[in-house]
Protein backbone atom coordinates (compact mmCIF):
# COMPACT_ATOMS: atom_id res chain seq x y z
CA UNK A 1 0.00 0.00 0.00
CA UNK A 2 1.06 3.70 -1.26
CA UNK A 3 0.27 5.86 1.39
CA UNK A 4 2.31 8.82 -0.78
CA UNK A 5 -1.42 9.45 -2.14
CA UNK A 6 -2.76 12.15 0.64
CA UNK A 7 -3.74 12.37 4.20
CA UNK A 8 -6.80 10.14 3.95
CA UNK A 9 -4.71 6.84 3.42
CA UNK A 10 -2.74 7.86 6.86
CA UNK A 11 -6.03 8.20 9.08
CA UNK A 12 -6.63 5.42 11.62
CA UNK A 13 -9.77 4.29 10.47
CA UNK A 14 -8.31 3.79 6.49
CA UNK A 15 -5.37 2.01 8.42
CA UNK A 16 -7.92 -0.16 10.24
CA UNK A 17 -9.67 -0.99 7.19
CA UNK A 18 -6.16 -1.87 5.73
CA UNK A 19 -4.58 -4.32 8.16
CA UNK A 20 -8.21 -6.12 7.68
CA UNK A 21 -8.14 -6.67 3.81
CA UNK A 22 -6.04 -9.72 3.67
CA UNK A 23 -6.50 -10.90 7.36
CA UNK A 24 -10.13 -10.88 7.39
CA UNK A 25 -12.00 -14.75 8.79
CA UNK A 26 -8.48 -15.95 8.87
CA UNK A 27 -6.79 -17.66 11.49
CA UNK A 28 -3.31 -18.05 11.65
CA UNK A 29 -1.63 -20.48 13.38
CA UNK A 30 1.91 -19.72 13.48
CA UNK A 31 3.92 -16.64 12.75
CA UNK A 32 5.80 -18.26 9.83
CA UNK A 33 2.04 -18.83 7.80
CA UNK A 34 1.37 -15.64 8.28
CA UNK A 35 4.44 -14.29 6.89
CA UNK A 36 3.70 -16.29 3.90
CA UNK A 37 -0.06 -14.75 3.55
CA UNK A 38 1.40 -11.43 3.45
CA UNK A 39 4.20 -12.63 0.59
CA UNK A 40 1.50 -13.95 -1.74
CA UNK A 41 -0.70 -11.71 -1.21
CA UNK A 42 2.00 -8.81 -1.82
CA UNK A 43 4.41 -10.46 -4.92
CA UNK A 44 1.21 -13.01 -6.51
CA UNK A 45 -1.67 -10.43 -6.26
CA UNK A 46 -0.84 -6.86 -5.32
CA UNK A 47 2.10 -6.41 -7.64
CA UNK A 48 1.19 -9.57 -10.68
CA UNK A 49 -2.56 -9.10 -10.76
CA UNK A 50 -4.13 -6.01 -9.23
CA UNK A 51 -4.85 -3.17 -12.13
CA UNK A 52 -3.95 -0.14 -10.67
CA UNK A 53 -5.74 2.99 -12.62
CA UNK A 54 -2.48 5.23 -12.00
CA UNK A 55 -0.47 3.31 -14.87
CA UNK A 56 -3.03 2.43 -17.19
CA UNK A 57 -4.35 -0.36 -15.43
CA UNK A 58 -1.73 -2.15 -15.44
CA UNK A 59 -0.59 -4.54 -12.66
CA UNK A 60 2.54 -2.93 -10.94
CA UNK A 61 4.79 -6.04 -12.26
CA UNK A 62 3.39 -5.27 -15.98
CA UNK A 63 3.68 -1.75 -15.73
CA UNK A 64 7.20 -2.18 -14.28
CA UNK A 65 7.80 -4.27 -17.89
CA UNK A 66 6.46 -1.45 -20.13
CA UNK A 67 8.45 1.45 -19.01
CA UNK A 68 11.97 -1.13 -18.79
CA UNK A 69 11.08 -2.49 -22.28
CA UNK A 70 10.85 1.33 -23.40
CA UNK A 71 13.27 2.55 -22.14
Amino acid sequence: MHSDRGSQYVSERYQTLLKAELVHHEDFQTRDEAKQAVFEYSEVYYNRQRKDSGNGYLAPFKYEQKITETA
